[in-house]
């Protein structure tokens, strides 16, 4: 093996931070990052937005240009990575190349969770995660055509969104009860009922997919557990996503809801680390293993990786924060709200800029704003430096946050 060969095993914010951060360190040993999309290292979160908007082309997505990897001596590997041989250390490719490395970094992101229902795989029944996706319904949607969106999570409510603007008649599906219901309180979700159905958006509770109607190898509606039928000339399913942990499971590394690591991001093999959307980390923050789908954890992780590879190792403690655009509302998020047991609101919704300020035993645990970014400022800061203000402090509108950030 090549003892100071970093390979990067996925190239999307983790993998790509990686590589930049251990630059950015000074680590001078070859740096490889395999890729397996046809497009170059790029943003995700614009595709079921502004991309999908028709704001740039492809270019406009990219986290670098070409130019920059030469510059900064990163490798971009084209290929897929089908094995690893812990023992000789190295990757194999689907080419049949072999890629050595001193230190594996698994960034492998995760895939669609896809719809298990009768017709599933007819012409018109798309996803939305990669670039090829995103590209996919850009080129499809069309004003006037009738979409059903499976499912009311972030995904599926921003392209709901940005499809009844570019004039498409929308139907969205949601078992739960209320929108994004695993994710924020409900008033945040009654906020985007709200403005959701103010544009024309149909949302519908309680009901799921039992099978996806066509002709002639083509969509053209939704039978619904209830009875009904929704016709349709496109569906977009976003019913979750599942952590891609195969390649370190069949290396024989421990896996669960995803490749599991230690507070160092280190797998059980001290020489390959996991980090991003696949990684099942033992979070001090908060005393249990989370595995979590956010730029920032991303983002936060690879530069704890690189930090430990260039003789800074640190535990990885970063405070979760999160967002989602949807029509002219931005949704900001700061910590974690599951299990809180008392919800306070400042400002207010009917006038389109609020918060949320969650609590547990008294203590502030997350903050959920609506085009209130102070708010959110507010609560990254407060959270991350281990600090709370009090439910009275944080309902009552003159209290100066700021003043308290201080």
């Amino acid at each position: 093996m090549t003892k100071d060969t970093v390979v990067i095993v996925g190239a999307g914010h983790a993998g790509f931070q990686v590589a930049v951060s251990l630059r950015q360190s000074g680590y001078a040993g070859p740096v490889r990052l395999i890729n397996d999309e046809a497009l170059p290292p790029y943003q995700r979160p614009p595709l079921s937005k502004a991309y999908l908007k028709g704001g740039g082309g492809a270019d406009s997505l990219l986290f670098r240009p070409a130019k920059f990897y030469a510059d900064q001596a990163i490798e971009l590997v084209d290929g897929h990575a089908v094995a690893i041989d812990r023992g000789r250390h190295v990757v194999r490719l689907g080419s049949g190349a072999e890629l050595p490395y001193g230190h594996l970094v698994l960034a492998l992101g995760a895939r669609n969770r896809l719809l298990d229902v009768p017709n599933a795989n007819l012409d018109g029944v798309m996803y939305l995660r990669n670039f090829a996706e995103s590209e996919r319904l850009r080129t499809h949607i069309k004003a006037g055509q009738r979409l059903v969106v499976i499912g009311a999570g972030f995904i599926g409510l921003e392209f709901a969104a940005t499809a009844r603007a570019k004039g498409l008649e929308v139907d969205v599906l949601e078992l739960a009860p209320r929108v994004m219901a695993r994710a924020v309180t409900p008033p945040i979700s009654a906020y985007f009922e709200r403005k959701h159905a103010e544009a024309g958006i149909r949302i519908h509770f309680g009901v799921r997919a039992t099978a996806i109607e066509g002709a002639d190898g083509k969509v053209t509606g939704v039978a619904l557990s209830d009875g009904r039928r929704l016709p349709a000339d496109l569906v977009v399913v976003g019913v979750g996503v599942l952590p891609n942990v195969e390649l370190a499971a069949e290396a024989g590394l421990p896996v669960a809801s995803g490749v599991i690591v230690d507070a160092h991001l280190l797998t059980a093999d001290p020489d390959i680390s996991a980090i991003g959307d696949c990684a099942l980390f033992d979070s001090p923050r908060f005393g249990e293993a989370l595995r979590l789908e956010s730029v920032q954890n991303a983002t936060d992780q690879a530069r704890c990786v690189a930090a430990r590879l260039t003789g800074k190792p640190e535990i990885y403690d970063g405070q979760p924060w999160f967002w989602s655009d949807q029509g002219d509302d931005k949704l900001q998020m700061a910590g974690l709200t599951a299990g809180f047991d008392h919800a306070v609101l400042r400002g207010d919704p009917a006038q389109g800029a609020f918060s949320v300020f969650c609590f547990k035993d008294g203590r502030m645990i997350g903050v959920e704003s609506v085009n209130r970014a102070g708010d959110h400022v507010f609560g990254r800061r407060m959270l991350a430096a281990g600090r709370s203000i009090t439910p009275e402090q944080a309902a009552d509108m003159s209290f100066d946050l700021k003043k308290a950030m201080a």
